[in-house]
């Protein structure tokens, strides 16, 4: 999919974490990816993460799923919403709908939340923490954008929605099928169906807050800390008072402290895995009997088209003559012909290989650990 007449370098340098963007239908033909029962069925499904918010105004009430196949034929009039995450996971045509925003790098790609609501449905006036393109899939939706929100904006007391209790509208569109609307972290947006039928894609950006980041990091670092990395000073002279903490005692207490956190080689290594981490992990691609590095030099010696797991994360960091890749949480160091292959699994969902009369083993070693640790797999269809 590509988006006709849109500028992305333009865009990033004038909304782009700055200011709300219509964007009307630039798809060179629009079709909705995915149809409202199809919605409705992965919303009944256990592995699948859903809500739905029955009602409007101020009496917002949520269920979480898995629904029951007949919940839905019990809603009566009562304005509803059913939000479905990480639809992309599961439906080839909805993961598409990224391809448009690959100009973002992968690592901050969270996932395509799909929506579907009744007339006058809606989640109530609310702000995000995250970069979100909505796309208008099917039906019409009124949407406001308002104010810049922070932790010290007020709320009203809900327990599953984080509804602002003002919400001072700037701009408001209705959107049409093909539409797109790029809201920016922490601005108040709020959107309503005009009309049943409505569909709307969410194309969410990830972005890690410092707590996160530092908690994260932090928690790596002291699991591999050794107990006898400690406090000394072998030269201590004596203190005229022996209740005082001296400078010098906590310069070094402040180093010890910090000098970890201040190595870069270990924060790459370990934002790689963590930021490679599955936020779904039941959608397992495991064989169930492991695979061989012989069965898979078998693969390779025909043309093979490789597949990623669509809940697989995939990133890679050039360090110096060594390409790492981060996949599913685990780093791999790859090497020579292993290089090529890691970072075209890192560009595209799909990879076609040539014939390998000799397969390379680093390759064949890798191929290997990720189709067992599930995040790759052969295609059945060999393209010639």
């Amino acid at each position: 999919m590509v988006l006709k007449d849109f500028d992305s370098a333009a865009f990033l340098r004038d909304y782009w974490q700055k200011a709300p963007l219509l964007i009307r239908n630039p798809w060179p033909v629009w079709n909705n990816p995915l149809e409202p029962d199809e919605l409705a069925g992965l919303a009944c499904e256990a592995e699948v993460e859903s809500r739905l918010v029955v009602g409007a105004q101020s009496s917002w009430a949520v269920e979480h799923g898995p629904m029951a196949e007949t919940h839905f034929a019990r809603l009566g009039k009562a304005p509803s919403t059913l939000l479905v995450q990480a639809v992309d996971h599961h439906v080839p045509e909805v993961a598409a709908l990224i391809e448009p925003f690959r100009f973002i790098p992968n690592w901050r790609i969270d996932d395509v939340m799909v929506s579907y609501a009744t007339d006058g449905g809606g989640v109530g006036p609310h702000y995000d923490q995250y970069d979100v393109f909505l796309i208008q899939g099917k039906g019409r939706r009124h949407w406001r954008v308002g104010q810049l929100c922070d932790d010290d904006s007020p709320l009203i007391p809900h327990d599953d929605l984080r509804l602002l209790a003002e919400f001072h509208a700037t701009d408001e569109w209705v959107l049409e099928p093909g539409d797109i609307l790029y809201v920016p972290p922490r601005i108040a947006h709020d959107g309503v169906a005009v009309g049943d039928d409505c569909m709307t894609y969410s194309v969410g950006f990830r972005a890690p807050s410092r707590s996160e980041l530092l908690t994260n990091f932090v928690d790596d670092l002291v699991a591999q800390m050794q107990d006898d990395d400690r406090y000394s000073d072998p030269d201590f002279a004596i203190q005229d008072n022996p209740g005082e903490i001296s400078n010098i005692a906590l310069d070094r207490m402040h180093r010890l402290a910090i000098e970890k956190l201040q190595d870069r080689a270990s924060f790459t290594r370990w934002f790689g895995r963590y930021s490679s981490t599955r936020k779904y992990p039941e959608i397992d691609w495991s064989p169930e009997a492991l695979v061989s590095e012989a069965d898979i030099e078998t693969c390779l010696r025909s043309a093979a088209i490789v597949m990623r797991n669509p809940a697989s994360r995939f990133s890679f960091v050039q360090e110096g003559v060594m390409t790492l890749l981060f996949v599913d949480g685990s780093t791999f160091e790859c090497v020579s012909a292993c290089k090529a292959f890691a970072e075209a699994l890192c560009k595209a969902d799909r990879v076609a290989l040539p014939p390998h009369p000799n397969p390379d083993a680093e390759l064949v070693k890798l191929m290997t650990d990720l189709v067992n640790q599930g995040s790759i797999a052969f295609d059945e269809q060999v393209e010639s």
